[in-house]
C-alpha cells in the first residue's frame, strides 16, 4: 500500500507539511465511504506516529497536529488507542531502546487526546505500569480476570426442583391440562415464560419437562411440536438434541431399556426437522463396527450350521455335540443389550418418516435392519399405506373384499402411490430395503405380486406412446428386480405357502420364459449366499430334501411325495437340484419321484423345467463314458425322467426345446436324446428298431390301425399332452427350425461332431439324431393341421438347396404335405361335381396329383445334375419320394388281425359273469365302435390304393427313359431313389422292397427287374460295411422284403409264369440300336431263373463271410444285423447254411471276451439260424442244373456273324464279352476258396486245346463237356465213400445226374470260357509266355489231332510225379488264403493266380467292362459262364464240407491220383472223336433246335448279364475295400506265385493232352463218380497233401 505521507511533508513540516496532513485528513473523514476512510485514517494516524518513533518527527509536533486532527471524527479517539496499540506491540519486540521511548514520549504527550480507561483496555499492562496509569501490572491482571470470571463463567442460579417445586407443578399443571378446548401453543407458551420468570425456573428443565409431558400424551403431535418450536426460538439450536441424547444415555445401562415413547418423540421431532439426525445418532448405542462385527458374526454361525448339516456325524459324537449345542442355546437366550438405532428406525417407520429412516439403514449392512422383525413388520405396514389406493384400483380379485387400511395422520409421510409411475418413486425402494424379510408379510407379498400382474397386463395391452412405452420398460425392469431380489428370497423364508407359490405363478406366467430363467437362475446360485437366514433355509432344505429321498420307494410314493410337495412350495430350486442330482445317479428312482411330484405348484413345475435344463447344461458333466462309446448314463436318465415328467405333468416346454435347438445350432446332438424321449412320452411314437413284421404292417395302414396295432405300448391319453407339445412348437416357431436343424446334424455328425470319438458313439449320435428326426417329423404330421404344415414347410427346392437339408429328409418332411394337398384337392373337385362314378372319381384323383405334383416335378429338376435326368424322369423321382406304404399296398391281414381281436375280447366281455351289465354294455360299444373303424378305414384306404395305381398306370410310361442304357437306370434308381429311402425308416424299407415289385408289374418299358435285384444282391458289403446300427437293421429289412419277393417267384413255376412269364423287366436280351437281326424278345425261363436265384444266395453268403472274416467291429455287427433280419428267407441252401454257422461260430469264441455286444449279438443269430436248418435243402432242390432243353444245339457255331436264328446282340458284341465275362469270371475264380483245386485245375486247363475259326461259344461246348465228364467220374468215386461222406451226398447226386444230362455242346463254351479266363489273368512274363504256348497249341489241335493225343500221353506221364506235390502246395495255400480270408467258398481258377493285375486294371476300365457285360452280354455266353461257375462252386461247397470228413493215408492218395490221370487221358480221346461227331450232327441239327438253345442260352446269360457285371463288381473291388485282406493275399500270392505257376501251366498242358484221349461214355461216367467220391472224401487230406507237393516243386 503506497504510503500516505510523503518525506517531503517530514521534511518540510513546519513550512507546509503540518498543513498538508490536515488537509489529508479532512479529506478522508468526508469520504463517504465508511470503511475506507476508516482504514486510511487509521494508515495516516499510524504512518504518523511511526515516524515519531523512528526520530524522524518530534513527538509535541505530533501531539499538536493530533489535536488538530481529533475533531474531524467521533471515533477518531479509538481509532488513535488502536495505532498505539499496534506500536505497542512493535516496540516492545524491538531491541532498539530509544525507539520504545519516542513511543512513550508519544503516548505521554497525547493522554489528554484518548481517555486513560480506553488505553487500559487496548495496552498491555506492563506499558501502563511505565505510563504510570496503573501502579502494578501484577494486581491488575489479577483483577481483570476476577471480572472476567464473574461476568462469563459463574452461573446464575435457578431453583431446582426440589427446591422451587410450585414452579414445576404449575408449568405441569399448564402442560397436563385438558387441550380439546380452544387453547392454543401460543397462549401456553406465554405461561411457561411468565412461570420461569417468577419462580427463576431453569429453562432446560422446563424443556425437559414438556418432553416428558408429550411422551405421555402422544397424541397431542398437533400441539406439542408448535410448543416445542416455538419455544426453541429462546434456546441454543443444539440444547433440545443434548437434551434428547442425555435421555437416551439414561437407558444405555446394560439391564436398561429405552421406551418406546422416547423413541416416537425423537422420531416427531426429527421428522419436523426440530432436530438433526447427525447429531441425535451420535447419542445413540451400540456404535456401527459393533453393528457390523454382529453382522459378520450372523454369517459365520449360518455357515456353521450349514457345516454342521452336511458333515457325517458318527452316533458316538452326537450326543457330545447335541450338550454342546443346548449350552450355546442357554448363552444366546440372555437378552441382547438394546440396540437404540433400531428402535428409532422403527419408531420412524411407525410415524411414516421415510426419508430419515431410510438414511439409518444405508449405515447398517444390507438387510441388517428389516432382519429384525418388529422393523420388518413396521416396514411392511408402511408399504401397505403407501399402495392402498392403487391396490384397491387395480389389485383386488374379483369377488374379494379385502380390509381397507386406512392412510397415516401424518401429512409429511410418503404420498399413496395412484399409479404404477408413483410405486416406483417409493415403494420399490422400500421393497429393496425389506428384501427377503417380505416373508414376515404374506398379505402385502400377495398384494405386491397382484399389482405385479396387474401392470403385466398393461404392459404387454399397451399400445400408447413412445414415451409412456419407455417408462413402462423401465417400470418392467424395475419389476424383475423386485421379484428377484424380494420376491424369490421372500418365498423362500416363508413355511410353505402353497397359496403364495401360486399367486406369484400368475405373476411369473406373464413373464416369457427366458425372463422367468434367469430369475430362478439367480434365485438357486446366488440369492441363498446372500443372507444368512437364507444360508440356514437351504442347508436345512438339503438336509430334509436328503432325508425324504432315501425313504422314498414306490410303495409309499403318496406320503413322500406330500412331504416333497411341502418342501418345494418354498424352496423349489434347491430341493430340484438334489433330486436331479439323485436321479442322475439311481435311474430306478425315475418313476417314483415322476409319481410322488403331483403335489407340486404351477410355479414349482415351472421350476423343475429350468432345474432339467440347468442340470443337462451343466459344463463340467462328461456326456459320454469312459470308455467313449456310450451316451452317459447321467444324460440317458435326466432324458426318460423329462419325457416322464414333461408328459404326466403340465409344465412349459419351450425352455427345453429352445435348448435342444441351440444345441444343435451349436452343432451338438447329445441332447437330441432328449426331444427323442419327450416326442415319445408325448406324442406316443415310438422309434424302435425291434418291431416285429406284424406291427410294421399294422403301421401302413391308417391312423386307427395304427395306434391299435403298430406299437408296443398301448398308447393311450397322449391327446392332452401331444397338444401341448403342438402349442409350444408352433408358438414359439421351433417346428421346422428343428426338423432343418436335425437333417444337416445328421451329416454334422459325422464330418464335424464326430472328428475324435468313437466310430460305435458316432454311429450311435448319427442313429440318434436320425430316430430323433423321423419321429419328430412323424409327429408334426400327424398333428399339424394342413394349413399349419404347409404354412411352415417350404417347397422342396428351397429345402435342399437353400436349407442344405439331405433330399431323403426334405422329402420326409415334404410329403405329408404333398399328401395333404392332393387330398384336399381332390375333395375340392368332387364337391364341385357330384359324379359318382369310379371313373370319374379316379380322373378327379390324377388331376389333382397333376395339379399338386407339377410344381414338385419342376423343382427336383434343380436338385440333381441334368445327366440324371437322361434316365430317369423328374416325375419317376418325384412319385418315388412322395408316396408312402399307405399308397401301395393295403394290409388286410392287420385290418383282420385287429378286428379279430376284438371280436375276441367282446366274446370275452360277454362270457364275464362278473362284470356289471352297464359296464359290459359300455365295453361293448367301444369295441364295436372300434370295430367299425377300422373296418371304415380299411375301405377308404382301398379306394384309395386303386387311385393311386391307376394314377401309376398312366405314368409309368414316362417313367424312365432310358436315353444311355437300362443299365445307368438302374443304377440311378438305386442310387438316388432305392439306397437313401431304404435305410431311412423301417416302414420306407418295405415301402422300397414294393415299389421295385410294383414298378415291375407296371410292365413299366425300360425297367429290367431281373438287372435292379441282381444288383441289390450282388454288392452288400459295401452298403453293409457304411451302415449305423439302426440302417443295418433297415437295409436287413429291405433284403428281406426283396427276398421274400423273390423266394416266391423261385418256389413255383406257376407263380413264376404268372408274375414274371411275359413281364419286360425279365427280358433277357438287351438289344444294341442299329442292328435287326432276329428280333424275338427272350424271356428268362422258371429253371433259369431258379439258378439265378442260387447265384444270388451265393453272393449273399460270400459278403456274409466276408464281412465277418474282417475283424472290423462294424462290419461284423452291421452283417450279424442284416443277418438275423434275412433268417426267414435267408439262408435256404443248406451248404451255403453251413458254412455261415461255421463262421457265426468262430466269432463267438473270438469275441466273448473282447467284444461283448458282438458275441451277444453273435449267439442271438446262432441260435436262431440252428433253429432254422431243418428248413433248409440241399442245393439240388432248390435249383436243377440240368437245364431244360435237352438236346438243343447252340446256334452260335456259324461261323459268320448274325447267323440265322442267333440274335444280334450276341455277334455283335462276343468279343467285347468275352473281354469283360472271362476276367470276371477270372476274378470270381480267383477270389474263391481253393478246395477244389484239383478238379478245377483239370477243367480249367484243358481248355485251350479247342476253339471255333471265330472264337465263338461253339468251343465252349468242350469245356462243358468235359467238366460234365469230371462230375460224372467224380459221382462214381462217391458211390465209394458214400458212408464217410454222409452231409455232401445229396449234392453229389444232383451233381452227377447234372453232369449226365449237360449237352457236349455247353461243355466246348465252358472249355472256351475258361481258356479264356486263363489268357486273361496272365501275371508274369512266363505266364504270358505259357499262354502263347497254349494259344499255339490250341490251334495246332484243330488240325492235328494226332499228334496232340500222342503229345498228352508223355506229358501226363512227365506230370503224374510232380503232381502230389503240387496238390498239396495248392492245398495249404487254399488253407492259408481261408484263414486270412475266412475261407470264402471260393474256387479258384486253374492257376491260381495273385491278384495283381486286377488292382493295377484302373477302375474305370473295370467298370467300362461290367457295363459291356452288363448291357450287352450275349445269351450263350453268359449262360455258359454261369453254368461253368455253378458247377465250380457246387464242387467248392462240396469240398468245403468235406473238410471234416475223415481223411484217406497219403499213399492212397497218390493212388488215387494217378487212376484219375489214366481216366482223364481216357476221357479225353474219346472226347475228341465225339466232337467231331457232334460237329457233322449240328450242321444238321441246326434248324430244329434253333428255337429252343436262345431261351436255354439266354436264360443263363440273362443272369450272367443283370448279374456279372455285379458280380464282378463285388468281388473285384471287395479287396480294395478291406485293404489288410488284399495285403495278405499279395504277399502270400506273390511269395507262392513263381513256383506254383510253373506247376500250374505244366498240369494245364498236361491235363489237355491227357483229356483229348479219352473214349467211352459210359467208361468215363462210371469212372467219373468213383473219382467224385474219392475226391470228395479225401477232401481233408489232399488239402494237406497239396500243401507239401506244392512247397517241394518251389
Amino acid at each position: 500500500m503506497a504510503a500516505l505521507l510523503p518525506a517531503e511533508w517530514i521534511k518540510n513540516w513546519e513550512k507546509g507539511g503540518k498543513s498538508e496532513f490536515v488537509q489529508l485528513c479532512r479529506a478522508l473523514s468526508e469520504n463517504k465511504n465508511h470503511d475506507v476512510g476508516f482504514r486510511d485514517i487509521q494508515q495516516a494516524l499510524y504512518e504518523l506516529a511511526y515516524h515519531v518513533v523512528r526520530g524522524n518527527l518530534k513527538h509535541d509536533q505530533a501531539s499538536n497536529v493530533l489535536g488538530d486532527v481529533i475533531e474531524f471524527r467521533e471515533d477518531m479517539p479509538s481509532i488513535l488507542a488502536d495505532v498505539f496499540c499496534i506500536l505497542d506491540i512493535e516496540t516492545s519486540c524491538l531491541e532498539e531502546k530509544n525507539k520504545r521511548d519516542h513511543f512513550t514520549q508519544l503516548v505521554l504527550a497525547c493522554l489528554y487526546l484518548v481517555s486513560d480507561t480506553v488505553l487500559k483496555e487496548r495496552l498491555d499492562p506492563e506499558t501502563l505500569e511505565s505510563l504510570g496509569l496503573i501502579k502494578q501490572s501484577q494486581q491488575f491482571n489479577q483483577k481483570s480476570v476476577k471480572i472476567k470470571t464473574k461476568l462469563f463463567y459463574k452461573q446464575q442460579k435457578f431453583n431446582l426442583l426440589r427446591e422451587e417445586n410450585e414452579g414445576y407443578a404449575k408449568l405441569i399443571a399448564e402442560l397436563g391440562q385438558d387441550l380439546s378446548g380452544n387453547i392454543t401453543s401460543d397462549l401456553i407458551l406465554e405461561n411457561i415464560k411468565s412461570l420461569i420468570g417468577c419462580f427463576n425456573l431453569d429453562p432446560n428443565r422446563v424443556l425437559d419437562i414438556i418432553l416428558e409431558v408429550y411422551e405421555c400424551r402422544p397424541e397431542y403431535d398437533d400441539f406439542f411440536v408448535p410448543l416445542i418450536e416455538s419455544y426453541m426460538y429462546m434456546c441454543e439450536p443444539q440444547t433440545l438434541c443434548h437434551i434428547l441424547g442425555f435421555k437416551f444415555k439414561f437407558y444405555q445401562d446394560p439391564s436398561g431399556e429405552t421406551p418406546s415413547s422416547l423413541y416416537r418423540v425423537a422420531a416427531v421431532l426429527l421428522q419436523h426437522n426440530l432436530i438433526d439426525l447427525e447429531d441425535l445418532y451420535v447419542h445413540l448405542l451400540p456404535g456401527d463396527n459393533a453393528i457390523i462385527e454382529e453382522h459378520k458374526r450372523e454369517i459365520v454361525e449360518a455357515k456353521q450350521i450349514v457345516r454342521k448339516l452336511t458333515m457325517v456325524v458318527l452316533s458316538s459324537e452326537k450326543t457330545e455335540e447335541k450338550e454342546k449345542e443346548k449350552e450355546k442355546e442357554e448363552e444366546k437366550t440372555e437378552k441382547p443389550p438394546d440396540n437404540q438405532k433400531l428402535g428409532l428406525l422403527e419408531a420412524l417407520l411407525k410415524i411414516g418418516d421415510w426419508h430419515h429412516a431410510q438414511s439409518i439403514m444405508d449405515q447398517m449392512p444390507p438387510f441388517y435392519s428389516t432382519s429384525h422383525k418388529p422393523i420388518a413388520i413396521a416396514l411392511c405396514q408402511l408399504v401397505h399405506v403407501t399402495i392402498e389406493p392403487l391396490y384397491r384400483r387395480v389389485g383386488v380379485p374379483k369377488g374379494a373384499k379385502g380390509s381397507p387400511i386406512s392412510s397415516l395422520p401424518n401429512k409429511r409421510a410418503p404420498k399413496q402411490a395412484e399409479s404404477f409411475e408413483e410405486l416406483r418413486k417409493e415403494v420399490f425402494n422400500m421393497l429393496c430395503y425389506l428384501g427377503p424379510h417380505l416373508s414376515h408379510d404374506p398379505i402385502l407379498f400377495a398384494k405386491v405380486v397382484r399389482l405385479g400382474k396387474a401392470f403385466m397386463k398393461e404392459f404387454q395391452s399397451d399400445g400408447s406412446k413412445q414415451e409412456d412405452k419407455e417408462k413402462m420398460e423401465t417400470l418392467f425392469s424395475c419389476l424383475l428386480s423386485i421379484t428377484d431380489q424380494v420376491l424369490l428370497p421372500s418365498l423362500s423364508l416363508m413355511d410353505c405357502n402353497a397359496c403364495m407359490s401360486e399367486e406369484l405363478w400368475g405373476m411369473f406366467k406373464t413373464f416369457p420364459y427366458q425372463y422367468r430363467y434367469r430369475l430362478y437362475g439367480q434365485w438357486k446360485n446366488e440369492t441363498y449366499n446372500s443372507h444368512p437366514l437364507l444360508v440356514k433355509v437351504k442347508a436345512q432344505t438339503i438336509d430334509r430334501a436328503k432325508y425324504i429321498m432315501k425313504r422314498l420307494t414306490k410303495e409309499n410314493v403318496k406320503p413322500s411325495g406330500r412331504q416333497i410337495g411341502k418342501l418345494s412350495h418354498s424352496n423349489p430350486t434347491i430341493l430340484f437340484d438334489y433330486i436331479l442330482s439323485q436321479i442322475q445317479k439311481y435311474d430306478n428312482l425315475i418313476t417314483p419321484v415322476v409319481d410322488s411330484l403331483k403335489y407340486l405348484t404351477s410355479l414349482n413345475y415351472d421350476v423343475l423345467a429350468y432345474c432339467i435344463i440347468e442340470a443337462l447344461a451343466n459344463p463340467e458333466k462328461e456326456r459320454m463314458k469312459h470308455d467313449d462309446t456310450t451316451i452317459s448314463s447321467w444324460l440317458q436318465s435326466l432324458a426318460s425322467f423329462c419325457g416322464a415328467v414333461f408328459r404326466k405333468y403340465p409344465i412349459e416346454l419351450a425352455g427345453l426345446l429352445q435348448y435342444v435347438a441351440n444345441q444343435l445350432k451349436a452343432g451338438k446332438s447329445f441332447d437330441l436324446l432328449i426331444l427323442k424321449e419327450v416326442v415319445q412320452k408325448m406324442a406316443g411314437i415310438e422309434i424302435t428298431e425291434e418291431m416285429t413284421m406284424e406291427q410294421l404292417e399294422a403301421m401302413t395302414g391308417g391312423e386307427q390301425l395304427k395306434a391299435e396295432g403298430g406299437y408296443f405300448g398301448q398308447i393311450r391319453n397322449t391327446k392332452k399332452s401331444s397338444q401341448r407339445l403342438k402349442d409350444a412348437l408352433l408358438d414359439h416357431d421351433l417346428a421346422l427350425p428343428l426338423c432343418l436343424l436335425m437333417a444337416q446334424q445328421r451329416n454334422g455328425v459325422v464330418f464335424q461332431e464326430g472328428g475324435e470319438k468313437h466310430l460305435k458313439l458316432v454311429g450311435k449320435l448319427y442313429d440318434q439324431c436320425h430316430d430323433t428326426l423321423v419321429q419328430f417329423g412323424g409327429f408334426l404330421a400327424s398333428n399339424l393341421s394342413t394349413e399349419d404344415y404347409i404354412k411352415r414347410v417350404p417347397s422342396i427346392d428351397v429345402l435342399c438347396n437353400e436349407f442344405h437339408t439331405p433330399h431323403d429328409a426334405a422329402f420326409f418332411l415334404s410329403r405329408p404335405m404333398y399328401a395333404h394337398h392332393i387330398s384336399s384337392k381332390y375333395d375340392e373337385l368332387k364337391k364341385a361335381e357330384k359324379g359318382n362314378k369310379q371313373q370319374h372319381k379316379v380322373h378327379k384323383y390324377i388331376t389333382s396329383c397333376e395339379l399338386v405334383m407339377a410344381p414338385v416335378h419342376e423343382a427336383v429338376i434343380s436338385l440333381h445334375l441334368p445327366k440324371v435326368w437322361d434316365d430317369i424322369s423328374p416325375q419317376f423321382y418325384a412319385t418315388f419320394w412322395s408316396l408312402t406304404m399307405y399308397d401301395l399296398a393295403v394290409p388286410h391281414s392287420s385290418y383282420d388281425r385287429e378286428v379279430n381281436k376284438l371280436k375276441v375280447q367282446m366274446k370275452a366281455i360277454d362270457d364275464n359273469q362278473e362284470m356289471p351289465p352297464n359296464k359290459k354294455k359300455k365295453e361293448k360299444e367301444r369295441c364295436t365302435a372300434l370295430q367299425d373303424k377300422l373296418l371304415e378305414e380299411e375301405k377308404k384306404q382301398l379306394e384309395h390304393v386303386q387311385r393311386v395305381l391307376q394314377r401309376l398306370k398312366l405314368e409309368k410310361d414316362n417313367w424312365l427313359l432310358a436315353k444311355s442304357t437300362k443299365n445307368e437306370t438302374i443304377t440311378k434308381f438305386l442310387q438316388l431313389c432305392i439306397f437313401p429311402r431304404c435305410i431311412f425308416s423301417a416302414i420306407d424299407a418295405v415301402y422300397c422292397a414294393h415299389f421295385v415289385e410294383l414298378v415291375h408289374q407296371q410292365k413299366t418299358p425300360n425297367f429290367s427287374t431281373l438287372l435292379c435285384y441282381d444288383r441289390v444282391f450282388s454288392d452288400i458289403i459295401y452298403t453293409v460295411a457304411s451302415c449305423t446300427e439302426n440302417e443295418a437293421s433297415r437295409y436287413g429289412r429291405f433284403l428281406c422284403c426283396m427276398l421274400e419277393t423273390v423266394t416266391r417267384w423261385h418256389s413255383d413255376r406257376v407263380i413264376y409264369e404268372k408274375e414274371c412269364g411275359n413281364y419286360p423287366g425279365f427280358l433277357t436280351i438287351l438289344r444294341a440300336t442299329g442292328f435287326d437281326g432276329g428280333n424275338k424278345a427272350d424271356q428268362l425261363d422258371y429253371e433259369n431263373f431258379r439258378h439265378v436265384v442260387h447265384k444270388w444266395h451265393y453272393k449273399l453268403t460270400k459278403a456274409s463271410v466276408h464281412c465277418l472274416e474282417t475283424g472290423e467291429y462294424t462290419h461284423i455287427r452291421n452283417i450279424l444285423i442284416v443277418l438275423t433280419k434275412i433268417l426267414p428267407w435267408y439262408p435256404k441252401v443248406l451248404n451255403l447254411g453251413q458254412a455261415l454257422e461255421r463262421r457265426v461260430h468262430k466269432i463267438c469264441q473270438e469275441e466273448k471276451e473282447k467284444r461283448p455286444d458282438l458275441y451277444a449279438l453273435a449267439m442271438g443269430y446262432s441260435g436262431q439260424l440252428k433253429s432254422r436248418k431243418p428248413f433248409m435243402i440241399p442245393e439240388n432242390e432248390f435249383h436243377h442244373k440240368d437245364p431244360p432243353a435237352r438236346n438243343a444245339v447252340p446256334a452260335t457255331v456259324q461261323n459268320g456273324p448274325g447267323g440265322a436264328g442267333m440274335p444280334t446282340s450276341v455277334t455283335i458284341n462276343t468279343v467285347r464279352l468275352e473281354e469283360g465275362t472271362t476276367e470276371e469270371t477270372a476274378d470270381k475264380l480267383k477270389e474263391k476258396s481253393q478246395g477244389v483245386v484239383k478238379v478245377i485245375n483239370k477243367t480249367v486247363n484243358a481248355t485251350p486245346k479247342v476253339t471255333t475259326s471265330n472264337g465263338n461259344s461253339a468251343s465252349n461246348s468242350k469245356i462243358i463237356k468235359e467238366k460234365d465228364d469230371k462230375e460224372k467220374s467224380g459221382k462214381e468215386k462217391d458211390k465209394e465213400k458214400k458212408d464217410k461222406t454222409p452231409a455232401a451226398t445229396p449234392e453229389m447226386k444232383a451233381l452227377g445226374k447234372d453232369g449226365k444230362d449237360k449237352p457236349k455242346e455247353e461243355r466246348a463254351n465252358k472249355e472256351e470260357k475258361a481258356r479264356e479266363i486263363k489268357e486273361k489273368t496272365p501275371k508274369s512274363d512266363k505266364e504270358k509266355e505259357k499262354v502263347k504256348k497254349e494259344e499255339k497249341a490250341s490251334k495246332e489241335e484243330k488240325s492235328k489231332t494226332v499228334v496232340t493225343i500222342i503229345e498228352s500221353k508223355s506229358t501226363a506221364e512227365k506230370e503224374r510225379e510232380k503232381e502230389p506235390s503240387r496238390e498239396r502246395d495248392l492245398a495249404k495255400e487254399m488253407k492259408s488264403k481261408e484263414n486270412a480270408k475266412g475261407g470264402e467258398k471260393v474256387p479258384v481258377a486253374g492257376s491260381l493266380k495273385s491278384p495283381v493285375p486286377r488292382s493295377e486294371t484302373s477302375e474305370s476300365e473295370r467298370e467300362q467292362k461290367r457295363r459291356k457285360v452288363d448291357t450287352h452280354s450275349s445269351p450263350s455266353h453268359s449262360s455258359t459262364v454261369k453254368d461253368n461257375l455253378n458247377e465250380l462252386k457246387e464242387s467248392s461247397a462240396k469240398h468245403y464240407i468235406n473238410h471234416t470228413t475223415p481223411t484217406l493215408s497219403k499213399s492212397k492218395e497218390r493212388e488215387v491220383e494217378k487212376k484219375d490221370l489214366d481216366k482223364s487221358r481216357e476221357r479225353s480221346r474219346e472226347r475228341e472223336k465225339k466232337d467231331e461227331k457232334d460237329r457233322k450232327d449240328r450242321k444238321r441239327d441246326h434248324s430244329n433246335s434253333d428255337r429252343e438253345v436262345p431261351q436255354d442260352s439266354t436264360k443263363r446269360r440273362k443272369e450272367e448279364n443283370g448279374t456279372t457285371g455285379s458280380s464282378k463288381h463285388s468281388k473285384s473291388e471287395s479287396p480294395s475295400d478291406s485293404p489288410r485282406l488284399n495285403e495278405k493275399e499279395k504277399e502270400k500270392n506273390k511269395s507262392k506265385s513263381s513256383g506254383k505257376e510253373k506247376g500250374d501251366s505244366i498240369k494245364a498242358e498236361k491235363m489237355e493232352k491227357s483229356s483229348s484221349g479219352s473214349k467211352k461214355e459210359s467208361r468215363h461216367d462210371k469212372e467219373k463218380t468213383e473219382k467224385k467220391e474219392k475226391r470228395d472224401s479225401t477232401g481233408g487230406k489232399e488239402e494237406k497233401k497239396h500243401h507239401k507237393s506244392s512247397d517241394k516243386h518251389r
